[in-house]
């Protein structure tokens, strides 16, 4: 009678580079060789990263959404993707991960619906040119500081040293 070993795989962390802001990198650079957690990310442009063997960066092509098609062909169930992209958040919640904004709010099943409905509705409204003005408005201390909970909070439930 063979017994059935199961292997766990410590969960990861893949951010969508691009539009992450600094302070909230650096977060996750702390957090990484604190935890040694594996973090990647992903750009279509260079960035500079901390030497660590627990963080990888990974440049894509330029192009439309070449960055989440990225994200989503390698994440798998109970990862961690860091996005303010909500349409990146609803293909991450359909693989069974999970979405963490940059101010520290969780993209969820009973959520990311609402705020999909929403985004393309403020899209629609700037195409048409009865919206103008820029997107949200720079991260605060509060911002920053919600984010960094959220994550202690969702690496204490799920990471597994």
């Amino acid at each position: 009678m063979s017994e059935k070993i199961e292997t766990t795989r410590k969960i990861e962390i893949l951010v969508d580079a691009d539009a992450c802001p600094k302070v909230i990198k650096e977060i996750l650079f702390r957090v990484a060789k604190r935890l040694s957690i594996k973090t990647t990310l992903f750009a279509n442009h260079g960035m500079s990263i901390p030497p660590s063997p627990f963080i990888k960066f990974v440049q894509v092509p330029g192009g439309f959404d070449v960055v989440d098609k990225k994200i989503v062909d390698l994440i798998l169930p109970h990862d961690l993707v860091i996005t303010a992209d909500i349409p990146l958040a609803a293909a991450v919640i359909e693989k069974d991960a999970f979405a963490l904004n940059p101010r520290g709010t969780f993209y969820t099943k009973e959520n990311i619906a609402q705020r999909l409905s929403l985004r393309n509705f403020m899209e629609e409204m700037r195409s048409t040119g009865q919206l103008t003005g820029g997107g949200p408005p720079p991260l605060n201390n509060k911002d920053q500081q919600a984010f960094a909970n959220a994550l202690d909070s969702f690496l204490g439930k799920h990471f597994r040293l």
